[in-house]
């Protein structure tokens, strides 16, 4: 259970690290945050490439702009990631240049991600996944061709330390959008682990995601919605993550592991199964029938597939109406 930090620290430090605390109260079990400064992952430019206007919720902005409201400073990491240990939280990041992997691989990170917008960059995959760490990338805008790349790409770097997440790149996102029927066919087309990075607002669609074999679940963690921020309106608050976490390790204990009861642990249960009864009383040589004998509950009977070994028998005594049928009874 990944808390992402990403933007909800309003440029405060101290908000920064009481998200890592709260988050670690709600159930996380890591903080990621995103290592980029606006020159690193863009251009000061206003020209219409930078323009922000394509239906979402930053339009409006340049993407230099988005940045500089969003990125988290450099020399915030080594407090964040101490007070994530103190925590007793996994603390990493996603970088989104060769710059960034390198001043994360000096704070020993003990993992990389690389975002959904990242994952056709194969030089930087390249350069992260030969640290020799285990790499996750979010899948978001990649074609099945894309993701292939970028997984060879690790491996060419002798890395198969790979998870691959489910994600859809709209913020908020649509559940309908999900199609988490995709992280199975992921798991068996490249022989990955498989989660998501979940953009939708409520828990139902991870909790559905760990029910098909998610094993890493990544939400965007704020304090208070209130804070404001870029990431503010598709972040969970403490309360919200809590329910959701609670949710899923209820999941998890309900899909527990293929196992069928054993014989002795099987009769304990059937006592409300069907049977085979006497429902009307018989004399001693009297036919059984379809109007003497029946399948009803509760299970004290013979079991009702010997039904039609019974019928057409003589009862070898009087039966009363009742009574479960056993072999000793007819002949």
């Amino acid at each position: 259970m990944i808390a992402e930090l990403s933007a909800n620290h309003g440029h405060k430090l101290e908000t920064a690290l009481a998200t890592v605390r709260a988050a670690r109260e709600a159930g996380a079990d890591a903080i990621k945050i995103q290592t980029y400064t606006p020159d690193t992952i863009t251009l000061d430019c206003d020209n219409e490439h930078f323009q922000i206007r394509h239906g979402t919720i930053w339009d409006g902005t340049t993407l230099y702009r988005l940045y500089e409201e969003a990125y988290t400073p450099w020399d915030w990491h080594k407090p964040i990631q101490d007070e994530a240990v103190r925590q007793g939280l996994q603390f990493f990041s996603t970088p989104f240049d060769p710059t960034a992997a390198d001043f994360l691989e000096a704070l020993g990170v003990p993992c990389y991600k690389i975002a959904s917008f990242e994952i056709t960059d194969i030089p930087l995959i390249e350069h992260v996944a030969a640290k020799g760490l285990p790499i996750i990338l979010s899948t978001g805008i990649a074609t099945l061709g894309e993701i292939a790349e970028a997984v060879v790409a690790c491996r060419r770097m002798g890395n198969n330390r790979i998870t691959l997440l489910k994600c859809t790149s709209a913020y908020p996102a649509p559940p309908e959008d999900a199609n988490l029927a995709t992280m199975a066919n992921m798991r068996e087309a490249f022989g990955v682990e498989v989660g998501l990075s979940d953009h939708t607002t409520g828990s139902a669609v991870a909790i559905a995601a760990v029910a098909l074999g998610a094993r890493m679940v990544e939400k965007h963690f704020i304090l208070d919605r209130s804070i404001g921020g870029p990431d503010a309106s598709f972040s969970m608050e403490p309360g919200e993550f809590s329910a959701m976490v609670a949710g899923i390790r209820e999941a998890e204990r309900a899909i527990g592991s293929v196992r069928y009861p054993l014989p002795g642990e099987a009769l304990s249960g059937r006592e409300f199964s069907r049977s085979l009864f006497v429902v009307e009383s018989v004399r001693a040589g009297q036919l059984l029938t379809e109007a003497n004998i029946r399948s009803i509950r509760p299970g004290n009977g013979l079991a009702p597939k010997h039904l039609k070994d019974a019928l057409g028998k003589h009862a070898r005594r009087d039966i009363e109406r009742g009574t479960p049928l056993s072999w000793d009874l007819f002949e």
